[in-house]
């Protein structure tokens, strides 16, 4: 039988015991509306859904899974698996679990109470179209494309070191436990940073709080903030990559 797989969690004790067979979490619909339950391996249960391989999975499916996720994340600290994570057979789970053990134990333990908020800053500056101006390369090589490759190159730089200066900005009036950040040009005088911010869950209130502060003190910047959401930037890259067809 295979399994779609939503996420791992610790295993939740059953009067002190721990659970040795899968059994339905009640209230919850899967990828295809398909019952969602919690698979006993070890100190961890994987949330899956019996899964019959019908076709791509769409972005349905896509929702179906961040929701189960979310779900989870809300009494419990998850781990969330990419979207698409399918394991063939119950030993192909069961072996993924002992393959990342110490991986998902650390991980466990390092996000435990936590929760990621996501902070989209667009900065829109004029200084910034001179200063970055696109650079289009040629469509032959030669002595001109690699001058122009190396001035793209240059370009991209200074854009990452301006978001890097905002970031930093932002970093020191959220102050997060742990941030993840990246950059790409809007159209032709912005920059859209995307920072992934890991913090307490009892100190959300108190992050969106310093919002209208931020909103205040960062010029030229608009400002979007969202969650709490389950960690998903802030897994090690084995989680990310964890054996499945």
């Amino acid at each position: 039988m295979a399994w779609y797989a939503y996420c791992l969690t610790e295993q939740q004790l059953n009067n002190g015991a721990r659970m040795r067979r899968p059994f339905i979490l009640e209230g919850l619909q899967g990828v295809s509306g398909a019952p969602v339950l919690s698979y006993p391996s070890g100190e961890f249960a994987v949330i899956v859904s019996e899964y019959a391989r019908p076709g791509e999975l769409d972005k349905k499916a896509f929702l179906d899974h961040a929701r189960v996720v979310s779900a989870c994340f809300r009494s419990m600290t998850v781990l969330p698996f990419r979207f698409g994570t399918i394991f063939d057979t119950d030993e192909a789970l069961r072996h993924a679990v002992r393959a990342n053990r110490k991986a998902f134990c650390e991980s466990v333990q390092r996000l435990k109470g936590k929760a990621e908020m996501r902070l989209k800053v667009v900065l829109h500056d004029g200084t910034l179209k001179p200063a970055l101006p696109e650079v289009e390369l040629p469509a032959t090589v030669g002595g001109e494309y690699l001058i122009k490759l190396r001035e793209k190159a240059t370009r991209e730089r200074e854009r990452q070191t301006k978001a890097r200066a905002l970031s930093v900005q932002v970093s020191r009036l959220f102050n997060p436990l742990e941030e993840e950040v990246t950059c790409k040009r809007v159209d032709s005088d912005g920059l859209l940073i995307d920072i992934a911010h890991l913090i307490d869950t009892k100190a959300v209130e108190k992050y969106q709080n310093r919002y209208a502060t931020a909103a205040k003190q960062l010029k030229n910047c608009q400002l979007m903030i969202s969650g709490p959401w389950p960690p998903y930037h802030f897994l090690p890259g084995k989680l990310r990559t964890v054996e499945s067809s």
